[in-house]
């Protein structure tokens, strides 16, 4: 057995996995999240009407509020040691703090991402498999489909992450799911009212419009203005820098605050 404090990250990794396998909520979270996915995918493709609209993107359409169940679990890893206390005993077997918040965001990170990949791919096929009117159904062939699938699940992973940094940051589990909930819906809502320029960056509008698109994004005639939608890597390397950013804090903080 590895004495306390002599731990290496790959030990600290191992525990945060015990940790996460063993709650069962996560688990039942996760998979309500992937069938709401494909369930939303199914609907829509059997009410999908115009062939010339972007069919992957619809087929993806389950996965945006799909977002905000991956961002309340990043925050509960976090915030649930908080909130039961066994953070103390966490941070003294780990006294490189930074190290607990890594293994966290790691751990988690990794699920997130295979669970996101597997909602993405399977809502697809399922959204394609549905639909009706003579449509034939997209492949993952064609110029810019696979790029979609692909980077909706990992949009899936980094608002998870973003959780995980929120949750370092605030410590408190209610006050960081608002923070989370505001920053990634409401407060993309409000912000097109006021300037469509910055709505584009605004992570629920980067995976809708950025990250699962095939096609260019265009706002329907007298529909005001519309945002300059990202690019699909900008929109990625954008969610990648929201990520960083708050874990970065959050680690910080976690190695300077008291438990």
């Amino acid at each position: 057995m590895t004495p306390a404090g002599h731990y290496r990250f790959g030990n600290v990794a191992r525990m945060e996995w015990i940790k996460l396998r063993t709650l069962r909520s996560t688990w039942w979270t996760l998979a309500i999240t992937v069938a709401g996915a494909v369930a939303i995918a199914v609907a829509v493709g059997l009410n999908t009407k115009d062939a010339a609209g972007d069919l992957t993107n619809n087929a993806l359409a389950g996965l945006i509020p799909g977002l905000l169940f991956a961002g309340v679990l990043g925050v509960l890893v976090m915030t649930g040691e908080y909130t039961s206390g066994t953070i103390r005993a966490t941070l003294a077997a780990v006294p490189r703090r930074p190290w607990v918040l890594a293994a966290k965001a790691a751990v988690f990170g990794a699920v997130a991402l295979f669970l996101g990949e597997a909602a993405a791919f399977i809502s697809f096929f399922a959204g394609g498999a549905t639909l009706r009117h003579g449509i034939a159904a997209p492949a993952l062939s064609q110029p810019g489909v696979l790029r979609a699938v692909v980077l909706s699940g990992a949009g899936f992973c980094l608002v998870g992450l973003l959780g995980v940094g929120l949750g370092a940051i605030i410590r408190h589990t209610a006050a960081a799911i608002a923070v989370l909930v505001g920053a990634v819906y409401i407060l993309a809502q409000g912000i097109g009212f006021v300037t469509t320029a910055a709505a584009a960056y605004m992570p629920i509008l980067i995976v809708g419009n950025s990250l699962s698109t095939t096609k260019p994004r265009h706002c329907p005639a007298g529909a005001g203005p519309c945002p300059a939608f990202l690019s699909a890597w900008a929109g990625l390397g954008m969610l990648c820098l929201y990520a960083a950013v708050a874990l970065a804090i959050g680690g910080w903080l976690l190695a300077r605050r008291d438990a």
